[in-house]
C-alpha cells in the first residue's frame, strides 16, 4: 500500500517502509517551571505542504489510483458498493462546473445543511474546486440558528438534505437577502448542477482549483455557542493539511493496512463538526475506504455497522458508554449481569497491565490474567466488538474525556481507543493518544507539528500549524486574529502535563465553580463520571456561591426502560419514577462512586432527578450535546433553589 502524508495535493505519495508508515515517533520536549512541567511540543511527522488545496485530493486519487476505492455507498438493500476514485473525481468535476454556470465566484460562501451522507463530501469537495468556501449547518438546527450563520457569513447557496429543512430556509428567505439558491439533496440537487455545467469546459474548473492554495480560506466552521452567539471559525487549507497529515502518519495502526487488512470506517459523526470533517477528509488522502451513515439511531445505525464492518470508527465517549451499557443490560436480561462484571473487571485489568507493558513499567499482562481475558473474549468481549461491526479494532474518540474505567475495558476488550482533544479553532485533535503507547485518563499527547502551554491559571494553550486564521469578521469579510504575538491559542479549557507530555483536561475555564467557603473546583470530572452510568443521560453540576456542591440529573431512556423491566416497575411514569426510592439509591450508589474520585469538598451532596432531558431543541444543549449551563441555570432555577432549601442535611435527594 501507499500513503501519502506530507505530500503536496496532487504530488507522489511516498512508498511505505516495510509493514508500517512511522514505526516510531519522536518524544516530545518539555519545559519544566517550578518542578510542574509547563509546556510539551512535538516535531512535525510529515513536510508542511507548500502547493495546491483539499480540492485536489479526489483528482490526485484519480491520477495515481484510479481504480481503488474512494467511498462506499449504501444500496437500498443495505450493501455498499464502492467507488472508484475515477469516478468520484469525475463527479466533483462535474458538480463544481455547474456551480460555476449558476454564477458562483471564487471565494463565495455556500452552506450545507445536512447529515453525514454522501452527497455532503461530494459537494465540499465540489465546492472547493470552484474556488468556494464551505459553512457547514447542522441539521438540527433551529431557523433562527440557521439564519444567523447564513446571515453571518454572507452565504451566497445553500445545499439541505430534505424537505423539511427546506421549508425551514425558506420561511427565512425575506431575511437572507444575499441567498440566491436553495438545493435540496432528496430532490436531485447534484444532478441539477451537472445538467448546468455540461458547457462549462473543464479548463474553467481547473483554472479555479489551481488559484487555491494552502493559505486560502477552506471553511467557515461555527462554534457550539455554549456561552453566547455561534463564531466563524475560519480554517485554511493548509491547517487541515497540518492537522490530517500529521494525524495520519502517527495513527499508522488506524489509517494503515497492517496485518494485510485494508483500513476502513463507517462515518456517522456530523460532518458539520470539524472531528467528522477532519476524519472525511484523512480518510480520502489517505486512500481510507470511507461510507456514511445517515442515521445514529440505534437499529439503524448497527445494521449500518454489520454491513460494512469497519477496522476504525471515529466517536465520541456518548457512543462506547451506550456499546458499554447496552452489552451489561443484555447481560443482565440473560441473568449473567455477575459474570459480565467480572469480565468487565478481567478488562480492565489487562487494558491496565497493557499500558504499564508500553511504558515500560511492567512485562505485561502474566498468565492467568491471559487465560482469563480468553475466556472471557469469547463469553463477552466478542459480543462488543460485533456491534461495532465485527472487524473494528481501532477507535478514535474526542469531545470529552472517556475516563480511565471505560479505556482501560476497550483495550481489555481488544479495541484499541486513542483518545484527542482538540477544538473548531484547533482543525479537530490538537493531542491523541499515540500508537502502543496508552496513558488511560489522558488525552494523549501534541499532534506531531502542535506545541501544548499551561498558563499560569492553568489555562490549555495550544500552537501549531493547523491553528486557524482567527474568528470571521462580517463586516470586513475577513479573520480576526485571537492567538498572541508568539502565536498561542488560548482554549478555555483547564489543564495539565506530565512529566511524559500527556495532557489531562480538568474543566472549562469558564465553569469553574466557587463555593461561598471558598473551594473552587471543575465540574466536568464528575458530570462525565455520572453520564457514563447506563441510568443517566446528562449531569449538570451546580455550587457556585452555594455552600456545597449538587447535580441536575436527566435519565437515559434506553437505560431506564431496562431498569423498570428488571425491577417490574415498567407501570411508572417518568414523574414517577425521579422520586422513586430504588431508582434514587441506584443513582445515590452513581454518585458515590463519582464522589470518590474527589475531595469531600468538592463531592456532590444533594442531587435532584428531573422529569425530561436537556435538549437541543429547549436550547439547554448544542447540537454537539454540550451543556449550555448559563440557560440551564436560568431556566431551572427553582429546581437548583429547592436543592439548598434545607440544606445538606435535608437528605441526598431533593423531591
Amino acid at each position: 500500500m501507499t500513503v501519502q502524508p506530507g505530500r503536496s495535493a496532487g504530488g507522489p505519495p511516498g512508498e511505505v517502509p516495510g509493514d508500517g508508515w512511522v514505526r516510531g515517533f519522536a518524544e516530545p520536549v518539555t519545559r519544566v517551571v517550578d518542578g510542574r512541567v509547563r509546556e510539551a511540543a512535538v516535531p512535525a511527522l510529515v513536510p508542511a505542504v507548500t502547493g495546491g488545496q483539499l480540492g485536489d485530493i479526489p483528482f490526485a486519487n484519480a491520477v495515481e489510483a484510479p481504480d481503488e476505492p474512494a467511498l462506499s455507498r449504501r444500496r437500498p438493500d443495505g450493501s455498499w458498493w464502492d467507488m472508484p476514485a475515477r469516478d468520484l473525481a469525475a463527479e466533483v468535476q462535474a458538480v463544481a462546473k455547474g456551480l460555476v454556470a449558476l454564477g458562483l465566484e471564487p471565494g463565495d460562501r455556500i452552506a450545507i445543511m445536512a447529515r453525514t451522507t454522501y452527497e455532503w463530501t461530494v459537494t465540499d469537495f465540489a465546492a472547493w474546486a470552484a474556488g468556494l468556501i464551505t459553512v457547514p449547518v447542522y441539521p438540527t438546527s433551529s431557523a433562527s440558528q440557521a439564519r444567523h450563520i447564513l446571515q453571518d457569513a454572507g452565504v451566497r447557496a445553500c445545499f439541505v438534505e430534505d424537505v423539511e429543512q427546506t421549508r425551514l430556509l425558506s420561511a427565512e428567505r425575506g431575511n437572507l437577502p444575499g441567498l440566491d439558491h436553495l438545493w435540496q439533496f432528496t430532490s436531485g440537487a447534484l444532478g441539477h448542477l451537472i445538467d448546468a455545467g455540461r458547457e462549462i469546459p473543464d479548463a474553467e474548473v481547473d483554472a479555479r482549483r489551481a488559484a487555491v492554495g494552502p493559505d486560502s480560506v477552506a471553511t467557515l466552521i461555527y462554534t457550539s455557542g455554549t456561552t453566547g452567539p455561534p463564531k466563524g471559525c475560519v480554517l485554511t487549507h493548509g491547517n487541515f493539511f497540518a492537522e490530517i497529515d500529521n494525524a495520519v502518519a502517527l495513527l499508522y495502526p488506524v489509517f494503515g493496512s497492517l496485518g494485510g487488512e485494508p483500513p476502513a470506517t463507517l462515518l456517522f459523526l456530523p460532518l458539520s463538526h470539524v472531528f467528522g470533517r477532519m476524519v472525511a477528509l484523512a480518510c480520502l488522502r489517505a486512500r481510507v475506504r470511507l461510507g456514511h451513515a445517515p442515521s445514529v439511531r440505534t437499529e439503524e445505525l448497527l445494521a449500518d455497522l454489520a454491513g460494512f464492518a469497519p477496522t476504525f470508527l471515529l466517536g465520541i465517549p456518548y457512543v462506547l458508554e451506550k456499546v458499554y451499557n447496552t452489552g451489561r443490560a443484555t447481560a443482565e436480561q440473560m441473568g449473567r449481569a455477575a459474570s459480565f462484571d467480572r469480565g468487565a473487571r478481567i478488562a480492565q485489568r489487562y487494558g491496565e497491565a497493557v499500558e504499564a507493558r508500553d511504558h515500560g513499567h511492567s512485562s505485561g499482562p502474566g498468565l492467568g490474567l491471559r487465560t482469563a481475558r480468553g475466556l472471557y473474549d469469547t463469553l463477552i468481549f466478542r459480543r462488543i466488538r460485533a456491534a461495532l461491526g465485527g472487524r473494528c479494532r481501532h477507535v478514535v474518540c474526542g469531545g470529552s474525556p472517556l475516563g480511565h474505567r471505560l479505556a482501560a475495558f476497550f483495550e481489555g476488550a481488544g479495541i484499541h481507543v486513542y483518545e484527542g482533544y482538540g477544538l473548531t479553532e484547533t482543525s479537530a485533535a490538537t493531542t491523541v493518544t499515540p500508537p502502543q503507547r496508552p496513558r488511560l485518563g489522558t488525552v494523549g499527547r501534541p499532534l506531531p507539528g502542535t506545541a501544548v502551554r499551561i498558563a499560569d491559571d492553568g489555562e490549555v494553550l495550544v500552537k501549531g500549524g493547523h491553528v486557524f486564521a482567527g474568528y470571521w469578521d462580517a463586516a470586513t469579510g475577513t479573520a480576526v486574529l485571537h492567538t498572541d504575538a508568539d502565536g498561542w491559542l488560548p482554549t478555555g479549557d483547564l489543564g495539565g502535563l506530565d512529566s511524559d507530555g500527556y495532557l489531562s483536561i480538568t474543566g472549562r475555564k469558564k465553569d469553574v465553580i466557587i463555593t461561598s467557603a471558598g473551594k473552587s473546583l471543575a465540574p466536568a470530572p464528575l458530570e462525565d463520571w455520572l453520564r457514563a452510568h447506563p441510568l443517566v443521560s446528562q449531569c449538570l453540576v451546580v455550587g457556585d456561591n452555594r455552600p456545597y456542591v449538587a447535580a441536575l440529573v436527566t435519565l437515559e431512556p434506553e437505560g431506564l426502560a431496562h431498569w423498570q423491566r428488571m425491577h417490574h416497575k415498567e407501570q411508572l411514569t417518568r414523574e414517577q419514577l425521579t422520586e422513586d426510592a430504588d431508582l434514587l439509591r441506584s443513582l445515590q450508589q452513581a454518585v458515590d462512586e463519582a464522589n470518590s474520585q474527589v475531595s469531600r469538598a468538592e463531592s456532590i451532596r444533594r442531587f435532584t432527578v428531573l422529569p425530561r432531558d436537556f435538549t437541543e431543541a429547549r436550547g439547554h444543549l448544542t447540537p454537539s450535546r454540550k451543556l449550555k449551563r448559563a440557560a440551564i441555570v436560568r431556566d431551572l432555577a427553582a429546581e437548583i433553589d429547592a436543592l439548598y432549601a434545607r440544606g445538606a442535611s435535608g437528605g441526598p435527594y431533593a423531591r
